[in-house]
């Protein structure tokens, strides 16, 4: 592991960023907050970064105790996030919603897989939950699947398939971001845009509902 560098201040930002604020350490911690993941999971999803760069800022994670090797099944290594590490949700959440008002620049590259829609959706999803929710989703995005689940007035979004979905609902990342930012009618995306299968009656109305109020949260 490279040597860290530190501001060497006593402001607690600073501090805070000499742990998260090298380059590509926030959307590692990101890609985590979906769930568990291999080394290879995690290059895939990270476009351009190099092995090398990852194992670094890999082992400065588990140095710093944000982040955790257990092992998988059949013995697959895999990284997971500390409680400390998963502390980082909010953060994380706020900066999506601050880098939204931005244009992109450059050359776009798509994420290479979709575990940023689970952290950021799980997460407004946590903001507005009710006790009144009791529900799991099948939420598949271009392809991926993930389960949303909200029960006991908690939400998570997992980057996994679920095993025993109420509901399950398929759409498109681009009809989703577009929802998300208010380029697309919500009545629009849900009839138009979306494919959904109800296995339990009135579940999907309960997951649309929680979902409406979750797309609101991206526009504070």
């Amino acid at each position: 592991m490279a040597k860290p560098r530190s501001y060497g201040l006593l402001c607690p930002i600073a501090r805070g960023l000499d742990r998260i604020g090298d380059r590509w350490t926030l959307l590692i911690l990101r890609d985590l907050l979906a769930g568990p993941a291999r080394f290879t999971d995690l290059q895939k999803g990270l476009t351009g970064i190099a092995a090398n760069l990852l194992t670094d800022r890999l082992a400065k994670l588990l140095a710093d105790g944000l982040v955790a090797k257990v092992e998988g099944a059949h013995g697959a290594m895999l990284y997971e996030l500390t409680d400390r590490g998963a502390a980082t949700r909010d953060i994380i959440f706020e900066l999506a919603i601050f880098g939204a008002g931005f244009d992109p620049e450059g050359d776009i590259v798509a994420p290479g897989n979709l575990r940023t829609v689970a952290v950021t959706l799980g997460t407004a999803c946590q903001r507005v939950v009710t006790a009144a929710y009791d529900f799991e989703a099948a939420i598949v995005i271009n392809g991926e699947q993930m389960t949303l689940k909200a029960r006991n007035g908690r939400a998570e979004m997992l980057y996994r398939a679920s095993t025993a979905p109420d509901v399950s609902l398929e759409t498109s990342y681009d009809a989703l971001l577009k929802v998300s930012e208010g380029e697309l009618d919500l009545t629009a995306f849900v009839t138009d845009r979306c494919l959904v299968n109800v296995r339990t009656p009135g579940k999907d109305t309960e997951m649309f509902a929680l979902l409406t109020s979750a797309i609101g949260e991206f526009s504070g």
